[in-house]
């Protein structure tokens, strides 16, 4: 009986090892996981690019309303200039009395 015992032990033991997963179904898991590394990194690198693309753009949006309110402030700056009253001429009067104060001072005519 324990010669039966000893040979149903080892014999149980022996199918326990045996059904183990084969070189070929290892390899295949082995492969498997390898593939699901590369598609995480894949992953990685593109939603990495699409940060770098969306910042670009957003630093181009910026720039080009920096442009834009340049531009309109140099707008407005150009109509204020436009819009200020020219000097007339003067007249010969007003050349004599200039003269005068000049020579005078300011103290009369």
């Amino acid at each position: 009986m324990k010669k039966l015992l000893s040979l149903m032990t080892a014999s149980c033991f022996a199918l326990l090892v045996a059904c183990g997963p084969s070189a070929e179904e290892k390899a295949a898991a082995e492969k498997v996981r390898m593939d699901s590394i590369a598609n995480v990194q894949a992953q990685m690198t593109a939603d990495s690019l699409a940060q770098v693309e969306m910042e670009k753009a957003r630093l181009d949006s910026v720039a080009m309303a920096m442009k834009a309110d340049s531009m309109a402030k140099a707008e407005v700056e150009a109509k204020k200039i436009a819009m200020k009253p020219k000097a007339k001429p003067k007249t010969v009067v007003q050349k004599k009395i200039e003269e005068a104060k000049k020579v005078t001072g300011g103290r009369g005519h």
